[in-house]
Formats: structure tokens, sequence, C-alpha cells
């Protein structure tokens, strides 16, 4: 996945996830903290973007992942070439190093309050017994209300991947956030976003079929 934005961001966030609650016998197990490293940094090269991803329960971290994307653009026009990492690890479901590369088109309007990435991908899953695969991805932003009160971004992944429960994978989070520092009376540098995040999966982790599963969430980015 591949935020899009001008300028260089930075943020964590924190998630208190819904899902044992909504899906009580299918995921009864599962954590309910998530923290959210992302970083994305523009240079006159392309950018690059990397997030991690961190579940928490009582015992401590239980499970960990990580994507790295590189958009590799030397000239003046909306495709770049695209190269990305994606592993992880958990006790239940194996991340498997997967290795991607592809073209992504890129839009942003005039003042950039919007965008978006669509990016088709080979997809080699290093170790799988179909290691061979490819991948879609598109990512969005818009900054919209009050001068930017409100924030709507995310991500939606589509890719083939032979699992117990079919061959093809969806994964999307679109994630809404109110920024308190368009608030009047609010300091501009008081950078905290309060929102929620929708992981909208189907046939992910092994998992049959489809989930919705809500987030809590609060956001501090750095300037």
């Amino acid at each position: 996945m591949l935020p899009l934005c001008i300028l260089t961001a930075q943020n964590i966030q924190l998630h208190y996830d819904f899902g044992g609650s909504i899906y009580n016998k299918e995921l009864n197990d599962r954590p309910v903290l998530t923290s959210t490293v992302e970083m994305f940094k523009p240079d006159k090269w392309g950018s690059t973007f990397f997030f991690i991803d961190m579940d928490y329960k009582s015992e401590g971290i239980v499970s960990g992942y990580w994507e790295i994307a590189r958009e590799l653009q030397f000239w003046k026009n909306p495709l770049s070439i695209h190269v990305e990492y994606n592993g992880g690890l958990t006790k239940s479901f194996p991340f498997q190093n997967a290795y991607l590369g592809g073209v992504s088109y890129i839009y942003n309007n005039s003042d950039f309050s919007k965008g978006f990435t669509f990016t088709p991908m080979y997809k080699y899953i290093q170790k799988h017994d179909s290691p061979h695969n490819f991948q879609l991805t598109a990512t969005w932003y818009l900054h919209f209300a009050q001068n930017g009160l409100c924030t709507f971004t995310g991500f939606a992944d589509w890719w083939r991947e032979k699992s117990p429960v079919g061959n093809f994978i969806f994964l999307a989070e679109p994630q809404c956030w109110i920024n308190l520092n368009k608030l009047s009376g609010i300091d501009d540098n008081f950078n905290l976003s309060i929102g929620s995040e929708v992981e909208l999966t189907y046939n992910f982790a092994n998992r049959d079929g489809f989930y919705a599963i809500p987030t809590l969430a609060i956001k501090w980015t750095f300037n």
C-alpha cells in the first residue's frame, strides 16, 4: 500500500479493534490493540513509503508486519516504476516474504487536496507452493470540510494467492480522520487526529468469506 501526500509525512497510530467482539467465535483470540508507524518521503528520484504494524496482548507484542515500497520516477509524467517488499510474523498465520514490482499511475489535483494511485504488479511469494502471482493495488486520499478538517484515505489490494479457502484474496483498509488542529482555537501544531479504520477482507489470513472489522483510533502526525 502507498499513501499519497506531496509533503514528507510521518505518523503513529493506535487502533482499538472490534473484531473479537463482532466475530466472537471466529476471532475471539484476535488482539484488540494495534500500533502503526508510517513514513512517506518524496525526493527527486521518486518517493519511499513504509509502515510497520504491531499487535498487542497482555503478554506483549504477539505479531508484527511491515511493508516498504519505492516509487522510481526520473521524468515528469504520472507513471513511475514501483518496487515493494511485504513480510511479517504471527503465532497463527505465516506472512511469507513477498517481493513485488510493477508500474504506478499517480494522480494529484492542483492543490493536493485529493489524489489516488493504481498499481498493477507481479508478486513473488517466497517458498509458496505457487510463488508466481499478481496484485492490483489502489490508494487514495481526500482532505475535505473546513480547510481539511476531515481526511479520508486508504488502500485496496486484490491478489492471487493459493490458500486453503481460495485462490484470490481481497484486503482494503479505508480510514476516516478528524484533524483536531483544523478546529478553531486549537494550535496548528497540535497534530492529533481521531478516527476509524475498517478492515474489509475476503479470504484473507485463511479466513473463508467476507469480514468487516472496524476500529477506533488516534493518530499523531509529525511535522
